[in-house]
């Protein structure tokens, strides 16, 4: 996801300088002068697609996306100075996002972790690797958890503390809770080499549980 993002961040940038580069001259006589102007529809095409980037990976109350806005309607003299303000802006994310600086670049780097580590349990567990596959799968649903925690400012622990603490926290239900123990369970038992004690639809349902999880608390849009 952070690499579609960034070779989007870099398309816009290209479309920017076609536009910078098409910019014309029209002799307005109300002011006795040449004003810059770039194409309207080529303009409204550019900021719709930049507008959907910052607010997929700046988020949609980020200041980027709301400067970006109000450079959009703000009082500019022509339409090659409104497409400068917003570049301002464009430059800006685009920096923020390459180092790092973006809340929501951590998170999306941590989802695109996730996705991988994911697809390597199920590539086990189709192979026939089983136990190994639930291994990955509790790491991550363990990652998980940590992950929640920070946001809580809830401190570290042993996996059932603290899914307990966030139930407690009312960051998901007890029959989530529930459901962590269950899954817990089974990451315990193949971490301890006791693959009798689990079955490989145990671990199908594991993996596809953990993924949910995942998307349903730590997902960004």
């Amino acid at each position: 996801m952070t690499k579609l993002h960034q070779k989007r961040f870099d398309e816009l940038s290209t479309q920017l300088a076609d536009l910078e580069s098409s910019e014309t001259q029209q002799y307005d006589i109300e002011v006795g002068r040449n004003k810059d102007l770039i194409d309207y529809n080529a303009l409204l095409e550019w900021k719709v697609k930049v507008r959907n980037l910052l607010s997929r990976v700046c988020g949609p109350e980020s200041q980027h996306l709301q400067q970006f806005e109000k450079n959009e309607i703000g009082y500019c003299d022509t339409s090659y100075d409104t497409l400068l303000a917003l570049k301002a802006v464009l430059v800006a994310a685009k920096e923020d996002f390459e180092g790092g600086y973006l809340s929501t670049t951590r998170l999306l780097v941590q989802a695109e972790v996730f996705d991988n580590e994911l697809e390597q349990a199920r590539e086990l567990q189709s192979n026939g690797f089983t136990t190994a596959a639930a291994v990955i799968a509790g790491v991550v649903l363990e990652t998980a958890l940590r992950e929640l925690c920070d946001r809580e400012s809830l401190s570290h622990g042993r996996l059932d503390k603290m899914n307990a603490d966030l139930a407690k926290a009312s960051v998901f239900n007890k029959l989530q809770q529930k459901r962590i123990t269950a899954l817990a369970d089974i990451r315990n038992s193949a971490a301890h080499g006791k693959p009798t004690e689990f079955s490989s639809a145990d671990v199908d349902d594991m993996i596809r549980d953990v993924e949910r999880f995942v998307a349903d608390h730590l997902t960004t849009t």
